[in-house]
């Protein structure tokens, strides 16, 4: 029987929201050269993948958590699978900006969040965890108890497991690196002779140069 993570890897190669090149490395936003490039927007355009991702985080949370007063999501790539799972779950639903909004309320999260409540954190991505973990702090400081975080997909990077234990957040995702590159060898779209570069790849992510 296949596992979570191995049909969720299935679901997002195929719709291509990850794609892998480590030939032609892609060039991240923080300046890092990576073989892999993940767009979890990208699964909102097919209602298949969108409903299954929905449902998975549902249960997650059902079977997990207790007492969850609310949902939020983090900006801009969780706020719509987020909404979404508050929905399925009938529970109030907010999201952290990245940084503050510079012109009325100057608000960090949007929507209304009572003090006091239990809350499950939506994520899409989680890279070094840095951007998702300052979405924690905001749910903190605005008085609440944020019960996990449940996220589509994790790069795994060491450093952001150490960064989630520091911060004690506890972290559950549908899906992984290790499951991806399974799937993709699996499947011919990268073959035994890449596995070397992207295995190295995720050790030191920073200073990789593309060989």
């Amino acid at each position: 029987m296949k596992t979570l993570e191995q049909i969720l890897a299935k679901k997002l190669l195929k719709i291509k929201a990850i794609k892998l090149q480590p030939a032609n490395p892609f060039i991240w936003a923080s300046g890092w050269k990576s073989p892999i490039y993940c767009d979890n927007r990208k699964t909102l355009s097919y209602p298949s993948t969108r409903n299954f991702i929905k449902l998975e985080l549902c249960r997650i949370i059902l079977e997990t958590y207790e007492d969850v007063d609310a949902i939020a999501g983090v900006a801009t790539g969780a706020i719509a699978q987020g909404a979404m799972v508050a929905e399925e779950l009938n529970l109030p639903f907010v999201y952290v900006r990245a940084t503050p909004k510079d012109h009325g309320l100057e608000n960090l999260i949007e929507g209304d969040l009572k003090p006091g409540a239990k809350v499950v954190v939506i994520e899409d991505l989680i890279s070094t965890g840095g951007s998702s973990l300052k979405a924690v702090e905001a749910i903190r400081n605005a008085g609440c108890h944020v019960a996990s975080m449940v996220a589509i997909f994790t790069y795994g990077f060491p450093v952001s497991a150490e960064k989630f234990k520091d911060a004690k957040v506890q972290l559950t995702t549908l899906c992984n690196y290790d499951a991806i590159l399974d799937e993709a060898l699996k499947t011919e779209y990268i073959d035994e002779s890449e596995i070397k570069t992207l295995q190295e790849w995720r050790k030191d992510p920073a200073n990789w140069n593309g060989k």
